[in-house]
């Protein structure tokens, strides 16, 4: 009886699911949590500078939230687009506090590093590993407009459309964001490119 429950519950849409936990419903919230944790502990290691460990206090935090705010989700706004607003304002929250507080949060001396690498005898994996510390590292210096763009659409794969619905938007900025992040970052990561000669 119970596998026949739980599979009912994975046919059912994110939405059709959050109006079940709005009703008190715990297996419908089980399956959100299956189906988002993740993605969302993936979404706040890469905003949290790779911390492990905020990301996990802040993936719980998340669905306590999503408990203590079902009554105010709009059954109309897909589920997504709500818990990423929900994710991207406590990340936001976070960057206050600790701006605030005056702590500089530790980042790689990349130029150090690159300085001291010899880029054309990388093998693969460390050079993805390599360009994915550095592609973090140049996100967190761009504003976080632009940050947040970026990894909702290249790290998250949402549309256009829902970005500008979590960001509060219109879709032409979430256009113009991304040419303007991708222009930079393209400048920053060019030793990655296969087709620019390494002197």
């Amino acid at each position: 009886m119970f596998s026949f429950i739980a599979k009912k519950y994975k046919l059912n849409s994110d939405e059709e699911l959050m109006l079940f936990v709005i009703k008190g419903n715990e297996r419908a919230f089980d399956e959100l949590y299956n189906r988002y944790s993740e993605k969302m502990v993936r979404f706040f290691h890469q905003r949290l500078y790779r911390d492990d460990e905020k990301a996990q206090d802040f993936l719980q935090d998340l669905f306590i939230k999503i408990i203590e705010k079902a009554d105010g989700y709009n059954p109309d706004l897909k589920f997504k687009v709500w818990i990423y607003s929900i994710a991207a304002n406590m990340c936001k929250n976070e960057y206050r506090r600790l701006d605030v507080r005056g702590v500089k949060v530790n980042d790689y001396d990349f130029d150090k590093i690159l300085e001291e690498l010899p880029l054309n005898n990388l093998t693969d994996k460390y050079d993805k590993d390599l360009f994915s510390r550095i592609l973090t590292s140049e996100l967190h210096k761009l504003d976080e407009n632009h940050s947040l763009t970026f990894v909702l659409r290249y790290k998250e794969y949402m549309t256009v459309k829902e970005i500008s619905q979590v960001m509060e938007c219109c879709e032409g900025t979430v256009k113009s964001r991304l040419f303007y992040t991708i222009k930079k970052l393209s400048q920053k990561l060019a030793m990655f490119n296969p087709y620019k000669e390494i002197k």
